[in-house]
């Protein structure tokens, strides 16, 4: 049973990785072989619609084509039973990395073969199950008036399509800046943050550690 931890943020060390983290514990947990992919560590760039993958009689077998940094990284996610990607919310989205990563994943495990009722049949290999976590500096108030859930749910519903299974888990107003101080910010409090952090992240933890076990379990039942 493999589980695989792909790290859309740009740090290792803050917010989204400790949430990864967590789940990572809980994967484990279940019984789960782990793996980390740290996306900003590699150089590769989105889908260049070459359409390989969709040719007749192609031979990519759910890998996107193109033979560059991203390739080894896709050739382990379709062979994982559990991908876990995380990503902090930048204007309503995941990170530019993780986009590019999910559009050279996702694309070569979908069909543009209609089934009789008129939607796409399954593209992929095998099923997958999937989580989402998104880290974002608003509290939920702002996120919900910003439309965020409608933007972010996409992605998800995107994955769940191709591989069956996907779930969303937000954590919300994350402490930024070690030291406020430092910084031209005055539209958020330091101490509100600071005590947000002690009071709701650790929940937050505790929800991606149930989500990382949870999805091990999901794919030991598959």
């Amino acid at each position: 049973m493999k589980a695989i931890l792909i790290n859309g943020s740009p740090r290792k060390k803050r917010n989204t990785a400790q949430m990864l983290a967590a789940a990572e514990e809980g994967a484990k947990a279940a019984g789960a072989e782990t793996e980390w992919i740290h996306l900003y560590d590699y150089e590769f760039t989105g889908c260049k619609s070459c359409f390989a993958c969709k040719l007749k009689n192609s031979t990519t077998e759910g890998i996107c084509a193109p033979r560059d940094a991203a390739r080894p990284l896709l050739e382990k996610a379709v062979d994982a039973d559990v991908l876990i990607f995380g990503s902090p919310v930048y204007f309503g989205y995941p990170t530019g990395q993780l986009r590019s990563f999910l559009e050279r994943l996702l694309f070569p495990n979908m069909t543009y073969l209609a089934g009789p009722d008129g939607k796409y049949l399954p593209g992929a290999r095998r099923q997958i199950m999937t989580g989402v976590i998104y880290t974002m500096n608003c509290p939920e108030g702002m996120m919900k008036q910003l439309n965020y859930p409608t933007l972010l749910e996409t992605t998800a519903e995107s994955i769940d399509s191709i591989f069956g299974h996907s779930e969303v888990l937000y954590a919300y107003d994350t402490y930024q800046f070690g030291d406020y101080a430092r910084y031209d910010i005055t539209a958020f409090s330091e101490e509100h943050k600071r005590e947000w952090r002690e009071q709701q992240f650790p929940r937050d933890l505790e929800a991606a550690r149930q989500l990382g076990m949870r999805l091990v379990e999901l794919a030991r039942e598959a």
